[in-house]
């Protein structure tokens, strides 16, 4: 028989479907993948309802429907002032599948993209199988500083893009205004893109503020940047995210876009168009309850032995296992707390591309206080 794809066959089942299945098997309390719980917002469920009877049930366009685009152009502009219009912003199935579109869309085989780890895994396949050559970058734990030669160093005559993931899965770093004018420096001198994953951009802690690349000067025409419903409204399975990018840089991802989904359940954007114009409150109020969540957890785990590293944005805190004597790397300690104490996390190791760090679990603190405070029952019982 002939061979599969190179790239996706080389590819093992994600960390996230491979831990949460153990969670299933274990009847352990799932830490591991993103699951918002309790963080639902009724108003924004019951429009989908009347949306789905009110219809239409058709083809939507592949652009999105107007009221979505139109919600989406308010939001940015009420948030970051951006000064966009409906005219450059494209729906989605998901944020993943517009980083697949925006990537698809922009390079060409043996264009260079710089990439930040630790990263979100869809990245690199996507970046391999549109043709492109990764160059890897590498923030500093524990607080995940950026090493700006080493940035710099990654560019070069064949840059065509940098992935910039801003907050950040799995670190939870937010990137501060002198960082972001470093990177628009380098994209301007080398005459390059960004697309720009801002999933969590309204999930940022400790008065640190999110500010998308695309507000900095000369930056409004390179930037194509990814937003998500799922992560605004705590919705994940709505699968519904968006491309904002000038009408130039916008056309080829749309390209890509209607030959991968073509488009959304209509349903479903009417929803979100709904929400991002009457659910304000909503968004305002989320931040306090995840970070009060966040530091729930954190608090947790340092009484048990394990020492958490700095999270200032996403739904995920990072935390060092060492200081518990544990003698396996990551991937050992994650499956052993699932089997043993039944509780599971995600291996931080899965963020790297090779030589990882291996001593590093990730936990999601986007669950209920009484979630948290049971893992950390069966974490302290077990550990003691």
């Amino acid at each position: 028989m002939p061979s599969a794809n190179s790239v996706f066959s080389a590819c093992g089942t994600t960390i996230f479907e491979t831990m949460s299945r153990l969670a299933q098997h274990h009847g352990a309390i799932n830490l591991g993948q993103g699951f918002p719980e309790g963080l639902e917002p009724p108003p924004v469920i019951e429009r989908l309802a009347q949306a789905v009877i009110d219809g239409p049930h058709q083809y939507p366009s592949m652009m999105g429907i107007v009221p979505l685009r139109q919600a989406v152009a308010a939001h940015e502009n009420r948030f970051w002032a951006t000064g966009v219009d409906e005219t450059e912003v494209m729906v989605t199935s998901g944020a993943t599948e517009a980083l697949a579109a925006c990537l698809f869309g922009l390079i060409e085989p043996g264009d260079e993209v710089v990439v930040i780890e630790p990263l979100y895994d869809s990245y690199l396949p996507i970046i391999r199988r549109a043709g492109g050559v990764p160059r890897i970058v590498r923030l500093q734990a524990p607080d995940w500083s950026l090493p700006r030669q080493a940035l710099a160093d990654a560019f070069g005559p064949k840059t065509k893009v940098l992935m910039l993931n801003s907050p950040a899965n799995p670190c939870g770093k937010v990137f501060d205004a002198d960082e972001l004018a470093f990177i628009a420096q380098l994209l301007e001198h080398h005459d390059a893109y960004a697309v720009c994953d801002e999933v969590y951009e309204h999930l940022t802690y400790d008065d640190r503020p999110h500010i998308p690349l695309m507000s900095l000067p000369g930056m409004r025409g390179r930037c194509a940047k990814v937003g998500s419903a799922g992560k605004i409204f705590s919705l994940t399975g709505w699968k519904v995210g968006w491309v904002v990018a000038a009408p130039t840089l916008l056309a080829p991802i749309a390209k890509a876009h209607q030959f991968l989904t073509f488009t959304t359940a209509p349903a479903l954007q009417a929803a979100v168009a709904w929400g991002l114009e009457h659910a304000g409150a909503y968004m305002a109020n989320l931040p306090a309850t995840l970070a009060a969540r966040r530091d729930r957890l954190a608090q947790g785990l340092a009484e048990i032995g394990l020492a958490p590293l700095p999270c200032h944005g996403s739904y995920f805190l990072s935390a060092d296992f060492r200081p518990l004597g544990f003698k396996g790397d990551d991937r050992d300690f994650c499956t052993h707390i699932t089997e043993r104490a039944g509780v599971t996390a995600i291996p931080v190791s899965a963020f790297f591309e090779t030589d990882a760090p291996k001593h590093y679990a990730r936990f999601c603190f986007a669950k209920t206080d009484q979630a948290i405070d049971e893992a950390l029952g069966r974490l302290r019982r077990y550990f003691a």
